[in-house]
């Protein structure tokens, strides 16, 4: 089985292919699903390496319906990286580490989240985002009603008073249909 290591970017990624008979083949592409498709979607299964990272789920899950065995591995893992030489970092340097590693088997998986708890902290996420803007358009808005410190004391109060007015009547008003 052939051993892949990608390191990936936002726009380009760097893939190094170890083949079964000793031969590497690098090269850049562009991190795009329709890219690899085209380009890992043809060739049997292999083994591919990559770091986590922002780009790394999203990539790993395409890989893997293409049949791909995906390994995302943790990047802070000292002992995936012993093969690399101490000279300037690259992106094709740290592709063939990676392809090295998933060789050797030197590396830790990172931890990735099931289905289920992904989709909980995208709510989440969308929710404290929402609470947040309606805390600011509130914010944006009692700031508007008050006029500045000078006359801010009084309005505010009166504002309060009227609130509480308003929600004593909605009450009485819903006792009364009842």
């Amino acid at each position: 089985m052939d051993t892949i290591g990608l390191d990936l970017h936002k726009r380009e990624s760097q893939r190094c292919i170890g083949r079964e008979d000793g031969q590497i083949l690098e090269s850049r592409i562009v991190t795009s699903r329709d890219r690899f498709t085209a380009v890992l979607g043809t060739r049997r299964r292999a083994r591919i390496l990559l770091e986590a990272s922002t780009e790394s789920e999203w990539v790993a899950r395409h890989l893997e319906t293409l049949g791909h065995e995906v390994i995302v591995a943790d990047p802070n893992f000292a002992p995936m990286y012993a093969t690399r030489s101490r000279r300037t970092k690259t992106d094709r340097r740290d592709a063939r580490t990676l392809m090295e590693a998933c060789r050797l088997g030197a590396y830790r998986p990172a931890y990735r989240l099931a289905d289920a708890r992904r989709h909980v902290r995208a709510e989440l996420a969308v929710r404290e985002a929402l609470v947040r803007t309606r805390t600011r358009y509130i914010a944006l808005a009692n700031a508007r009603e008050g006029a500045g410190a000078a006359g801010w004391a009084p309005r505010r109060g009166q504002r309060l008073a009227s609130r509480r007015q308003a929600h004593r009547r909605a009450r009485v008003v819903g006792h009364a249909e009842r």
